[in-house]
């Protein structure tokens, strides 16, 4: 690979530019649509779509990842200092033709930079969100603008994680922090996007109630796992099911949890064994059958609760689609599509989880009068 600057601005200004003619579109379709409608309606409405978009761009991130196209451009903002692949196709040629399997090429180049557009134009329909709902804070009290300003803060959070991990290249931690905070951003546009629906929310039982909530930080342990067999190349280290190299508990060892190091090592900088890689994957799949069944119970219970019927569907069905793509990551050796569609799966239980407890209070009985006494 040729040596290249981590860090290069000089194409930052046109980065922006391809921005805004990614956000372009959305907000064009946006505002013609939302034309005649109240600005309480059109806030919520380009929230659904920057939540649709966002959730785009968290599958092509897998994309990305999955094609080992992560390091396809090896600075950042930009592509070898320029806005685009076509602009670094001599540098590309090089890193190319000295390995042609290595991680630049001019295909993942491209699948790199792509990311980042799309990236940069999520960027910008949050940073709208977020000046629109203080601009109308102007008029009306009952828009909180702490939300999308929250949001704005943690998108670019996510950016600079975005960043770290090119330049880090591919440091576990940082790639699996740069997953988890994309999912958290879905989490935050899909808790706005209910607060400005306005409908209220609906009565369940407290112990329903409860199991959300701990299905939810279930839910968000068991993808900072599978974040963590992802990036570190672990999940063919089981290659069978439901054994694990052919043992019900394979030797687990725990260097692989270490959080802070380098890709395929230990902390001290030896090569990390192929015990620890299986340990990753054995452990994942371990928690999966508690979430499995803490989810499918709450699923079940929110089939049973007026509005909230079509969140237990949701649940139920993305359940069964993690059970497929996870089986079929082993059994058929990581296809991407099933890669692609695992990862999909876990993001979509996060926003119908976030629904559900956004859309939901706590029900509690209360204590029965005490009878009185007859006069004597």
């Amino acid at each position: 690979m040729t040596d290249v600057d981590l860090y290069n601005l000089a194409p930052a200004a046109q980065l922006m530019v391809v921005g805004l003619a990614v956000a372009a579109v959305p907000l064009g379709v946006w505002l013609w649509q939302q034309r005649g409608a109240t600005p309480a309606r059109r806030l919520q409405t380009l929230t659904w779509i920057t939540l649709f978009l966002t959730f785009d761009l968290v599958l092509f991130g897998a994309f990305t990842r999955l094609t080992d196209s992560g390091l396809g451009c090896p600075d950042w903002p930009g592509c070898y200092g320029s806005a685009t692949p076509l602009g670094a196709m001599h540098e590309i040629t090089a890193a190319q033709t000295a390995m042609p399997t290595g991680p630049v090429t001019h295909g993942k180049a491209w699948v790199e930079m792509v990311h980042r557009y799309l990236a940069t134009g999520v960027g910008v329909l949050i940073l709208t969100l977020a000046c629109m709902t203080w601009w109308q804070r102007r008029h009306s009290r009952a828009v909180s603008p702490r939300w999308p300003t929250f949001t704005l803060v943690w998108v670019c959070l996510q950016g600079a994680f975005g960043a770290l991990t090119v330049t880090m290249k591919l440091f576990p931690a940082i790639v699996t922090l740069h997953l988890l905070f994309g999912m958290g951003l879905l989490a935050l546009l899909m808790a706005q996007a209910v607060r400005y629906e306005g409908a209220g929310t609906r009565a369940v039982p407290a112990g329903l109630r409860a199991g959300l909530w701990a299905g939810f930080v279930l839910l968000w342990l068991q993808i900072a796992l599978g974040g963590w067999v992802s990036t570190n190349y672990a999940v063919l280290a089981c290659p069978d099911f439901p054994t694990c190299n052919g043992q019900w508990l394979p030797d687990m060892q725990w260097q692989g949890f270490s959080l802070w190091r380098a890709l395929g090592h230990t902390p001290d900088g030896q090569m990390l064994p192929f015990a620890a890689l299986s340990s990753i994957h054995f452990v994942h799949r371990s928690a999966a059958w508690c979430v499995l069944a803490v989810l499918a119970w709450c699923g079940w219970r929110l089939r049973q609760q007026p509005g909230l019927v079509s969140a237990g569907q949701w649940l139920l069905g993305l359940l069964a689609l993690q059970l497929v793509t996870g089986l079929s990551n082993v059994v058929f050796e990581w296809p991407l599509l099933a890669a692609v569609l695992h990862t999909g799966g876990a993001a979509a239980m996060v926003v119908t989880l976030t629904w559900a407890l956004g859309t939901s209070r706590a029900e509690f009985s209360s204590p029965s009068p005490t009878p009185s006494r007859p006069a004597a």
